[in-house]
């Protein structure tokens, strides 16, 4: 199953496709924010529709202990609009190391 993978930030949402099989996301590009934050959940749910996406995947932003982190809220008010106003299924991954992780792999990739 094909997945787009969303990074929520305040100026632009982060994507990554995935085949949930692979286990992998790859980099796609970022969606700008232009408008209020029901247009961009538009723009984010076109997106998903042309790359032909069968699941959303939200990284939720964590504190190192495990409780929502000050963007916590936003993003979870955004995947309320992706529910309302899409069909997709959302998940959300808790995103705590892993910016420490894709760099692990990209030095395990090269041999490091």
């Amino acid at each position: 199953m094909l997945a787009l993978g969303l990074d929520v930030g305040e100026a632009r949402t982060g994507l990554a496709e995935a085949d949930t099989s692979a286990g992998v996301a790859v980099p796609v590009g970022a969606l700008e924010r232009a408008g209020d934050d029901a247009a961009h959940a538009d723009a984010v749910l076109a997106e998903a529709a042309r790359r032909g996406a069968q699941t959303l995947v939200v990284g939720m932003p964590l504190s190192m202990s495990g409780r929502p982190g000050p963007q916590a809220g936003r993003v979870e008010a955004f995947i309320a609009l992706l529910r309302e106003r899409g069909t997709l299924p959302v998940e959300t991954v808790d995103e705590r190391l892993s910016t420490v992780e894709a760099g692990r792999r990209m030095q395990e990739s090269r041999g490091a």
